[in-house]
């Protein structure tokens, strides 16, 4: 029997795999497909995303594969202009293709000690008081204590456990794909620019190895999505929208998408949770999808180990659905919001025009992308009249003798303390306790999460005492030693 076997070797069932083996659970990921997939979905890392990396210490390595970008238009294309004092150390998004991300995010998981085994196909699972038997396509079966469906939007593990996956089904589909084009850029890039106008489900982007990310609404094509698209229709979609194919061909990769929007009702059943797609899908604009997934997992990474090692609070890895339920309902009430903003009908477009003028206000312009990003989540703790940060991450800060995210890389919580007179005794196996000050930062001490998430801000040790046990369960006695 394995601690945890992670069903998907995606960026959400990678990171989740990696933050379980940060805590030395033991961790199997099992993935379909044989190889690695080739196909570019998501383009890059919001603000939150690219704050997880950095509280990991994974950044350097994803900084030198990606681009920084600071310019507007995430927000339903409306826009120009990246806001001003984003409270972030890192206000940016990072272009980085996702087969990238997903190899870096393996790397990790694997040097970490994480088992990925690929060409390993789902069927069948069952539960009960000691685990969960996960029964393969070869034959094979696997025990395991808990179990994770990192599966995608079509879900393996979330179909067997019988979960509800209300929403609404696609209404439009858009093509996607990679190829080589015979137009010169000069000519290519006027030609988008005069069908974005009306159309903002069309482009042609350089990926800058003389292939092109080619996206087309996909109106007319055959309706089964089952049903592979052809070269013949993404030159005859573009046709119909730009007036030429822009002579594509050479194609890497040709995919679809549409822009259903569902969510699964409960995040956990028992002994086998849901994360990343497999609990949530929605169209892509905004690029919050792959971000969406890896918080996910940020999220539910340190509270399963918990539940592993034994000193979880009773109600902790149910804070799990209770915290990201509501976080993914936003996004993708976003999206919905999004793709009406994008139809060329007379009154999404009047909304548009509207919208259009209202973004150019530095507080709604900062909203929305706080929104896309998501650094404006907040968790709901319960506690209405509690400090200002509590439920919020924390940005980066420089502390006099360095940085606060370079003091989370273990995925333990931890306790900044400005004062020095507080203490973590009793459960500094599971916090670490940090002295020092910082100019940016005007609170005494804050208690955070493994997630990075305020659990407590204040200065005094009983306050402080009643919120330990929530997050941490129980002090560690002499018995325990």
């Amino acid at each position: 029997m394995t601690d945890v076997i992670v069903v998907g070797a995606g960026p959400t069932g990678l990171m989740l795999a990696a933050e379980l083996r940060l805590h030395g659970v033991r961790v199997l990921v099992l993935e379909r497909d044989p190889e690695p997939t080739p196909v570019v979905r998501a383009l890059g890392l919001h603000v939150r995303s690219i704050e997880v990396m950095d509280q990991r210490g994974l950044l350097e390595r994803f900084l030198a594969h990606g681009t920084q970008h600071r310019v507007g238009g995430f927000f339903a294309g409306l826009g120009t202009r990246w806001p001003d004092r984003l409270d972030t150390a890192h206000s940016y998004v990072l272009g980085i293709p996702q087969t990238v991300t997903d190899r870096l995010l393996a790397e990790h998981a694997t040097d970490l000690g994480a088992e990925i085994r690929r060409g390993s196909e789902l069927v069948g699972l069952s539960q009960d008081d000691d685990g969960v038997t996960a029964e393969l396509a070869d034959g094979t079966r696997l025990r395991a204590r808990h179990l994770v469906g990192c599966d995608g939007g079509r879900s393996t593990v979330r179909k067997l456990l019988g979960v509800g996956f209300p929403g609404e089904p696609a209404r439009v589909e858009t093509l996607l794909g990679e190829m080589r084009v015979t137009t010169e850029q000069e000519e290519l890039a006027a030609v988008v620019a005069r069908v974005r106008e009306t159309e903002k489900r069309f482009g042609l982007g350089p990926l800058g190895d003389g292939a092109y990310r080619v996206v087309v609404p996909a109106d007319g094509v055959a309706e089964d999505r089952t049903v592979p698209p052809t070269l013949d229709d993404f030159k005859r979609q573009l046709r119909a929208y730009a007036g030429t194919d822009f002579g594509v061909h050479a194609p890497r990769w040709l995919s679809r998408f549409g822009d259903a929007t569902r969510q699964a009702e409960r995040y956990r059943v028992g002994r086998v949770l849901l994360a990343g797609d497999a609990a949530h899908i929605h169209p892509p604009t905004g690029g919050q999808g792959l971000n969406l997934g890896v918080q996910d997992a940020f999220n539910l990474g340190w509270k399963l180990a918990a539940e592993v090692a034994g000193w979880a609070p009773p109600d902790l890895l149910d804070s799990y659905h209770a915290e990201r339920h509501p976080v993914a309902t936003a996004v993708l009430d976003n999206t919905r919001a999004q793709m009406e903003l994008m139809s060329t009908a007379p009154g999404p477009q009047a909304v548009r025009r509207l919208l259009s003028e209202l973004i150019d206000f530095e507080d709604v312009n900062r909203y929305l992308i706080e929104k896309i990003t998501a650094i404006g989540v907040r968790y709901d703790f319960g506690d209405g009249d509690g400090h200002e940060l509590l439920g919020r991450r924390m940005r980066d800060i420089t502390l006099k003798r360095g940085r606060l995210y370079e003091l989370t890389r273990t995925g333990r919580g931890l306790l900044l303390d400005q004062t020095g007179r507080l203490s973590v005794a009793g459960w500094s196996d599971r916090v670490d306790h940090v002295v020092d000050v910082s100019e940016e930062f005007d609170v005494p001490a804050i208690l955070l999460r493994p997630d990075g998430h305020v659990a407590w801000a204040g200065e005094d040790q009983r306050e402080l005492l009643a919120q330990l046990p929530r997050w941490f369960g129980r002090p560690m006695t002499a018995a325990d030693l």
